[in-house]
């Protein structure tokens, strides 16, 4: 890759403090964008040009307008360095380029029923078993995201004494690597204590070099040789906690569509909004840096509203002739 484009990285990861995963993504785009360059310089590329590449070119190649976004982030925070820093262009050419309009999904989230057959499913006499229900109490009890919960070291555990009783904590570093502090409920507490008290645990080799322990261990990886299969490499991946939560649900009879990490994450948002949790809290519990994806659960929490104007609405103060029917009908049985 151009140099040019690896001193931009190297900028975004020093000054501006980027998160790894985020700086991976912009080389990926730049890649694509150097390619489609094709041996020009970006300091010669005009506006209109690349009006073009971020529209039709990516359009044509087959990114939905949500997906292009992320490719204007960095080509503008690129030609932005490469004007006001580095001082390559007198003009930035992609100051006037702007995001493509989107529609805002609502997410699909693990309906509450479903959330309880699931905590139900795994086998509670094993280890993955509990290891299992901890997880899902984790996911469901605290909102984390799939790659939030897999880096769970034991040193992310805090206990603190609420109520003259020990209650744990979880220090969570995620997207953005933010760290935020997230109380866990007391069923997530005690399933998280089971599992790492039980006998098998004792047997496994998780310690890192730094002398902290992997939280989440797997216990199946055929692709790793015995004598290494142990500290990060016995670390569950995103992938694994996917399968875990398929396989538990499939057999529970849950919709294939509620399956995944982040429809736990979508059930604990929505709840925090049906019990009335202030936006502020909400926002500071669920990771969010943009309100807006705080607000979405809002939309969601229906079943408090439901329950609110059914109680509350002029209609059930009033005799009416749903009323008569409902009579009728209790009386006819």
């Amino acid at each position: 890759m151009k140099r040019i484009f690896e001193d931009f990285l190297i900028y975004k990861s020093n000054n501006d403090g980027l998160a790894n995963r985020s700086i991976k993504a912009y080389r990926d785009i730049l890649k694509r964008y150097e390619d489609w360059l094709n041996d020009r310089e970006p300091a010669d590329i005009s506006n209109n040009e690349l009006l073009f590449f971020t529209g039709p070119y990516l359009h044509k190649i087959g990114l939905k307008p949500v997906s292009r976004r992320p490719y204007i982030a960095c080509i503008r925070e690129f030609y932005t360095w490469l004007a006001n820093i580095k001082g390559d262009i007198k003009e930035n050419p992609a100051q006037e380029i702007r995001y493509p309009l989107t529609g805002r999904r609502l997410p699909v989230w693990l309906q509450l029923q479903n959330a309880e057959k699931l905590l139900w499913q795994p086998d509670l006499s094993s280890f993955t078993g509990i290891r299992d229900s901890a997880i899902f109490a984790i996911l469901m009890g605290c909102g984390l995201r799939a790659a939030g919960i897999v880096a769970l070291n034991e040193s992310n555990l805090i206990t603190q004494v609420i109520d003259k009783e020990p209650r744990l904590s979880l220090r969570i570093l995620e997207k953005g690597d933010k760290e935020r502090i997230l109380p866990v409920p007391k069923e997530a507490d005690l399933l998280l204590r089971i599992y790492l008290e039980h006998p098998e645990m004792q047997h496994i080799d998780r310690v890192l070099p730094n002398g902290d322990s992997v939280l989440l261990v797997s216990v199946g990886n055929r692709k790793c040789p015995q004598h290494e299969y142990i500290g990060e490499n016995r670390r569950l991946s995103v992938r694994g906690i996917e399968k875990i939560i398929l396989k538990h649900g499939l057999s529970a009879g849950i919709p294939r569509a509620q399956l995944h990490p982040h429809a736990m994450r979508h059930l604990y948002g929505t709840e925090l909004a049906e019990s009335d949790i202030r936006d502020s809290v909400r926002m500071q519990l669920m990771g969010h840096s943009d309100p807006r994806s705080t607000q979405i659960y809002t939309h969601l929490a229906s079943r408090k509203l439901t329950n609110d104007v059914d109680r509350s609405n002029p209609l059930s103060k009033l005799r009416t002739p749903v009323s008569e029917l409902i009579s009728a009908l209790k009386g006819g049985n």
